[in-house]
């Protein structure tokens, strides 16, 4: 549970009536100011320092549920990761504002929280009300973006006619909603309806009040396969008809970037601003892919030796790890922690591996595992992926040779390994032998980081791959 949400006050009456006083001081019996409940603005909160806006992955509660303060409340989506949101007061969720799939801005509101149960109809009512500011800013999360709108109508005279509704609606209208109108169903039939892709606005609930169950969503999952079993069986498919080139994916159309996509976008377009020079170097792995044949039973990881044998180079050339943020000086890190480059589904992100010159190989491979799987769920806390102060980017393990990587903002360099393979080389005697060897590429910023600093790293790194005694300490 990362952070809190952060909410204000709206009074749900009028200020506090003032009661004259009688003028007989025989009639002056005090009252006991009348305490009023509140409603409070839930927000969508900031959860990294890049974040300017967040997706609705899903709400844990429902309308109307009471809460406790800490309790998970919401699931929001960042530019890196998702995260689960807690309450920080006590009360009722009385109306959600910006419903699943929806996008809202960062300090914008997303739902109101009622401090009694009698106060949940007054803030519907508050949330409905076009006059009310929080619900001009739910009412902006919920039509699709002017560029989706026209990416959708630049697709209507293509496919059919249903393909294109299908698309606006996947994008704009959540299951569990219709034509803006929320549908009442129960948070695990909201989640199962999005998998089984069923579309909550045609099916009845069985539930009390009409209430759509997951048994209601599986029996139209199932009859809507009938459905669609029978039609295809029924209408022939036309000769000349095109074959997919991948499943899920729809040639001709456009799609807008994810949120973690817009992320990487931003930052690639940040990083042209940084003057940037490159150094290539071929290293011998024989001894490296020995030590690794080694010690990989025990767990350790090509990404773990990797990230400690750059480690320890880093801390023989401290300007290597530095960083400049705005262009009139730079700072020495503290502390050397090594970013590794992991593809996502959707996007890229760079969990770190903190003080890797410190922690012992075992122990960096383990925590390198639970990163990865962290980072692949979508559940990486903001200083396991914002605090890298050198980037690794290993493409070896897809037989790629060679590659520069691009710097990410706000570090000093990133290095670009390739695949580790035999090559003929001359040996010191003067014969022909046969070697591992890989190559890597590093991009600097030349601000701070001169060609004979990065020389001078990459000759201490070949050192230390090439007899790696000191990686195992």
């Amino acid at each position: 549970m990362a952070h809190l949400l952060n909410s204000s006050f709206i009074p749900s009456s009028p200020s506090l009536r003032r009661h004259s006083i009688p003028s007989s001081p025989s009639l002056c019996t005090p009252r006991k100011p009348q305490i009023q409940a509140k409603i409070r603005e839930i927000f969508m909160p900031a959860l990294s320092s890049t974040m300017t806006e967040g997706k609705i992955v899903s709400w844990v509660r429902s309308e109307g549920d009471k809460l406790s303060k800490g309790e998970s409340v919401v699931v929001v989506e960042s530019d890196k990761a998702d995260m689960d949101v807690e309450t920080f007061y006590d009360g009722y969720l009385a109306a959600i504002m910006v419903d699943e799939g929806g996008v809202a801005a960062v300090g914008s509101a997303i739902a109101l929280l009622a401090e009694t149960e009698d106060e949940i109809a007054e803030a519907r009512s508050k949330a409905s009300s076009p006059s009310s500011p929080s619900s001009s800013a739910a009412t902006s999360a919920s039509p699709p973006p002017p560029a989706l709108e026209a990416a959708v109508a630049n697709l209507a005279p293509s496919p059919p006619a249903t393909v294109a509704k299908a698309t606006v609606t996947a994008s704009s209208v959540h299951p569990a909603s219709a034509e803006g109108k929320r549908i009442v169903a129960s948070p695990y039939a909201k989640k199962l309806a999005k998998d089984l892709k069923v579309d909550l606005s045609g099916v009845s609930g069985s539930g009390p009040m009409g209430r759509i169950v997951a048994k209601d969503v599986e029996a139209a999952a199932a009859a809507g396969s009938a459905a669609v079993s029978t039609t295809a069986a029924e209408v022939p498919k036309p000769s000349g008809a095109k074959v997919a080139a991948s499943p899920g994916i729809e040639l001709g159309t456009v799609v807008p970037f994810t949120t973690m996509q817009g992320a990487v976008s931003r930052n690639m377009v940040e990083s042209l601003a940084v003057p940037t020079f490159r150094v290539g170097y071929t290293i011998t792995t024989d001894a490296l892919d020995a030590l690794y044949k080694k010690i990989k039973s025990k767990g350790v990881t090509m990404t773990a030796l990797l990230a400690k044998a750059a480690a320890l180079a880093l801390v023989k050339h401290p300007v290597v790890n530095s960083s400049c943020r705005d262009g009139k000086s730079f700072t020495y890190n503290s502390s050397i922690n090594i970013a590794v480059a992991v593809a996502i589904d959707g996007g890229l992100i760079t969990p770190v591996l903190q003080d890797a010159d410190k922690v012992d190989i075992y122990s960096l491979s383990r925590k390198w595992k639970e990163l990865v799987d962290k980072a692949r769920a979508k559940q990486l806390q903001p200083h396991e992926y914002n605090t890298g102060t050198f980037t690794l980017s290993n493409l070896g393990m897809f037989g790629v040779d060679c590659f520069d990587a691009i710097l990410p903002p706000g570090t000093g360099a990133i290095m670009a390994v390739g695949a580790s393979q035999p090559t003929v080389v001359a040996t010191k005697d003067g014969r022909i032998g046969m070697k591992s060897q890989m190559q890597v590429n590093v991009t600097a910023d030349h601000r701070v980081i001169y060609g004979a600093d990065l020389a001078s790293f990459l000759q201490t790194l070949a050192k230390i791959i090439e007899d790696p005694k000191d990686v195992t300490r």
